[in-house]
C-alpha cells in the first residue's frame, strides 16, 4: 500500500468478534502526512477503530481519530496548533463487486463510503488519511489576523489593462 499512513489488514485477520486495533502513527508516518497535507507539523495522530465482516466478503469499518497538529495561517503564516477528533465508518467490499452508480442521481452525503478490498486487504490507513485531511480548516486563521494591503505611493499600473485605463483618462 503507498500513501503516508501504509496501515492494512488482510481479511483472513477478521475473525467472528471483528478486529480491534489502537494505533498511533510513528514519527516518520506524522512526517509524511505533515508534507502530504502541506501542514507544518503533526504532532500527534492515533486511531482505534474495528473492522468487522458483514457478510461473504464484505467488511465495515468504524472507529475514530484524534490528531495535534500546526498549520499555518492563511494570513499571517504564523504557525496555528490545531485539534482534530473525527469519526468514520467506511463498508469495504470487493473491487469485483463495488456499485456501479452509472447514469443514476446520487446523493453523495446520503451514499454509505464504499472502499475495494484490493488483493485481500483492508486499507485502513488510508481511510484514516483521508478522513484526517477532509477535517482539516482549509483556510486556517488565527484569531483577530486581518489582511490588509495597500498600494504603494506612487505605483505604476502595469499589465493589459495599463495602457486602457491610460487611454480612458486622456478622453
Amino acid at each position: 500500500m503507498s500513501g503516508p499512513l501504509a496501515w492494512s489488514h488482510r481479511t483472513t485477520e477478521v475473525g467472528e468478534a471483528g478486529l480491534h486495533q489502537k494505533r498511533a502513527a510513528t514519527a516518520a508516518e506524522r512526517a509524511a502526512i505533515a508534507e502530504a497535507l502541506d501542514l507544518i507539523s503533526c504532532e500527534e495522530l492515533e486511531a482505534d477503530y474495528v473492522i468487522r465482516a458483514l457478510q461473504a466478503g464484505h467488511f465495515r469499518m468504524t472507529g475514530k481519530i484524534s490528531a495535534r497538529l500546526t498549520q499555518a495561517c492563511v494570513v499571517t503564516l504564523e504557525p496555528l496548533a490545531q485539534r482534530i477528533e473525527e469519526e468514520f465508518d467506511v463498508d469495504f467490499l470487493p473491487a469485483d463487486s463495488l456499485p456501479d452508480a452509472g447514469d443514476a442521481e446520487v446523493e453523495v452525503l446520503s451514499a454509505p463510503e464504499i472502499e475495494p478490498i484490493a488483493h485481500g486487504l483492508i486499507a485502513a490507513g488510508r481511510v484514516i488519511f483521508e478522513t484526517l485531511s477532509a477535517a482539516l480548516d482549509p483556510y486556517p486563521r488565527k484569531s483577530g489576523a486581518r489582511f490588509q494591503w495597500e498600494d504603494p505611493a506612487g505605483a505604476v499600473a502595469t499589465g493589459p489593462f495599463a495602457a486602457l485605463k491610460k487611454l480612458k483618462d486622456e478622453t
